[in-house]
């Protein structure tokens, strides 16, 4: 019997169709297209700014890393929009680079100060948490805060979905060594932790940590599988390689993996009585 061979994951490449229908008034201004998939994508794009490009690679290489510990994520592709189609967009960009698109999902909250009540509390959402949590330890997210949650919410299935990875690698640092988030960039410091963890029992807590112990190994281990994509990052962003390279051998170092681990569960003691 032949042993069984981890797939790679696909990235699509595909095109917008009609012109852009919507533009987001955030920080990255995105924008809502449709696509050559009959898809709506909320995309990213290249604007005349060197920080850019590192921000999309960032939103490329979360995304990756997030389907490989199979946290619910919106799916995402490389578009091409067309020139044409930029009409209604009055931010400058670059129409000839490829922009990074998370497909649009519907019956969805944002999860925000006011709305994450709304979140059912339980020993499900609690572990769907704490592995987000722990991802974005391990991947150096300063952007997931207590004001700022970058969470979906789906109602029906008590799904919380991970959005939003321009600020990985703590913040977009390329140049210097990464470094262990604080008490404060996590999501463990957000009410919607507090509110979560309240209404679950000790025990259940415990439970939830054991579990989470044991699948971060495998978590990262679907990960490293998952590097080669990084070549595959579009060559307009004009990333270099050896910054790409350099991140991924910090991301699966030994001793990041260790103390990884030891601040998450540090992190979880500040805010829970877990391990009390």
């Amino acid at each position: 019997m032949q042993p069984k061979v981890a797939k790679t994951m696909e990235i699509q490449h595909l095109h917008s169709i009609q012109e852009i229908s919507k533009q987001y008034m955030t920080g990255d201004l995105p924008v809502l297209v449709l696509c050559s998939d009959t898809q709506q994508y909320i995309c990213k794009y290249m604007r005349p700014n060197a920080t850019i490009a590192y921000k999309l690679a960032c939103e490329y290489i979360g995304a990756v890393f997030a389907e490989a510990w199979r946290i619910d994520t919106p799916s995402f592709a490389l578009l091409q929009i067309m020139p044409a189609h930029w009409a209604s967009v009055t931010a400058s960009h670059s129409s000839s680079a490829p922009s990074i698109g998370f497909k649009k999902i519907e019956g969805v909250i944002d999860i925000t100060p006011t709305t994450f009540r709304q979140v059912e509390a339980n020993a499900n959402t609690l572990y769907q948490l704490l592995k987000i949590a722990l991802f974005d330890f391990w991947i150096a997210n300063e952007d997931r805060t207590y004001n700022n949650a970058n969470l979906l919410y789906d109602i029906e299935n008590e799904r919380l979905i991970s959005i939003d990875y321009g600020g990985i690698l703590n913040n977009v640092t390329f140049d210097f060594p990464m470094s262990q988030l604080t008490e404060t960039d996590s999501i463990l410091g957000a009410d919607i932790f507090a509110h979560i963890v309240k209404s679950v029992s000790s025990k259940q807590l415990e439970k939830a940590v054991e579990e989470l112990e044991k699948d971060y190994l495998p978590c990262i281990n679907r990960s490293k599988k998952q590097v080669g994509l990084l070549a595959g990052m579009p060559k307009e962003w004009a990333v270099p390689v050896n910054k790409i390279e350099s991140k991924a051998e910090e991301l699966f170092s030994p001793e990041w993996l260790r103390t990884t681990w030891e601040n998450f569960v540090e992190c979880l003691k500040s805010n829970s009585n877990y391990g009390k």
